[in-house]
């Protein structure tokens, strides 16, 4: 692991699929960033709530933690 695990880590944590798309996994990443998009909207129509950022949260931090360990 070097720096750009970390830094594509960053990345996905924050727009989920980002990292996953900059390390060479396109398929993967705009299908993680399809279901970051389809859970945001899930959760701002049924679950607006702080078991809904609780959820939201916890999806960034697989994100990240996949574009991590996957560098």
């Amino acid at each position: 692991m070097d720096s750009n695990s970390l830094k594509y880590g960053v990345f996905s944590f924050i727009i989920p699929g980002l990292g996953q798309y900059l390390n060479g996994d396109k398929p993967k990443g705009l299908g993680m960033f399809a279901a970051a998009v389809a859970l945001h909207i899930f959760i701002w129509f049924f679950m607006n709530n702080v078991l809904g950022s609780g959820v939201q949260t916890l999806y960034h931090l697989y994100a990240g933690f996949d574009a991590y360990r996957n560098y």
